[in-house]
């Protein structure tokens, strides 16, 4: 069987355990570009949290990361969700041990805790609400001026949130991986080579970079950057996998993915997400696994600050 009769067999079929599974598939801008055309939504972290909280299907298959599978399972404890490759975690969820968590966040018994959506259940249970990139400067504003505040897992996000906000945010000393190796020597480089062009970048990357940038925002807000800019030239400072949905959108423009620091590696590409593949997201929904399972009692403190920031998304 060629490549191109398995692409299309593997298409087929998921095709039609769709259809027999009521599932709906909900994937991430930094999949693979075939699983982001299968999808019945593409977006970022608020986008499909939403998707998540309000379907009627039976059967969730969620083709990102584990936390955001565990999401949506928080959200849904009584239907089945699937995610391709049970292994495809996240730098950041993972630098934020719970029990770790729990230790640093009780130096501070006065603060409340505002926690990125990029960590764990365990991590989403010991704070008071969630956020997104989407939504973090929001969400910070909505607690009162004089009420202590710890951001976590994120520190680069945190301090661009809090520059956004003026709060003065206790920060856990976390990071993504792909954004934090961003350079900012090459990307100046690269700005050197494409003078009309223009900087868009995501808040977890770090100051460095984002001083050089035009636009700071989540996923959505970089996609909507770039319809709505009159620069011909775009150099993109996130996971290269957006890229797919902004150059469908925007065909006539040219779009320059940002180089990491090492030359010899896909840096701008997520290792986690890009675990999910075609044939695992069809073996997936074939065999019913792997599926998210949840204590519970944990889920259920899970989704008390999870529901908190979908209704002030509302």
């Amino acid at each position: 069987m060629t490549q191109a009769t398995s692409t299309e067999h593997h298409v087929a079929e998921i095709q039609r355990l769709r259809r027999e599974l009521d599932a709906v598939i909900l994937a991430h801008y930094y999949q693979e570009s075939a699983i982001q055309d299968l999808a019945d939504h593409v977006g970022d972290s608020l986008f499909l949290a939403q998707r998540a909280a309000e379907t009627d299907a039976e059967v969730i298959v969620f083709c990102g990361v584990h936390f955001m599978a565990e999401t949506a399972k928080i959200l849904n404890p009584d239907k089945l969700v699937l995610l391709p490759d049970l292994s495809a975690g996240c730098s950041l969820a993972d630098g934020c041990p719970p029990d770790e968590f729990a230790a640093w966040r009780a130096q501070y018994p006065d603060h409340q805790v505002v926690s990125y959506i990029n960590c764990s259940a365990e991590t989403k249970a010991q704070s008071d609400m969630i956020c997104t990139s989407s939504n973090a400067v929001k969400v910070v504003e909505s607690f009162p001026a004089d009420q202590p505040l710890i951001f976590a897992p994120d520190r680069f996000l945190g301090r661009w949130v809090a520059r956004q906000t003026g709060r003065d945010l206790v920060l856990w000393h976390g990071s993504c991986e792909v954004h934090e190796v961003f350079s900012a020597i090459r990307l100046e480089q690269l700005r050197e080579q494409h003078p009309e062009a223009v900087v868009a970048a995501h808040p977890e990357c770090p100051e460095i970079i984002l001083d050089q940038a035009d636009h700071i925002g989540s996923t959505s807000s970089i996609l909507a950057f770039a319809r709505q800019t009159p620069a011909r030239a775009i150099i993109v400072v996130t996971e290269a996998g957006i890229l797919h949905q902004m150059q469908k959108e925007n065909p006539e423009k040219l779009l320059i993915p940002a180089p990491g620091a090492d030359e010899t590696c896909n840096c701008n590409l997520c290792p986690y997400m890009r675990k999910n593949t075609l044939e695992k997201l069809h073996a997936c929904m074939r065999d019913r696994e792997p599926s998210l399972e949840l204590d519970p009692d944990l889920a259920a403190r899970a989704l008390v600050p999870l529901e908190r920031m979908l209704a002030l998304s509302r």
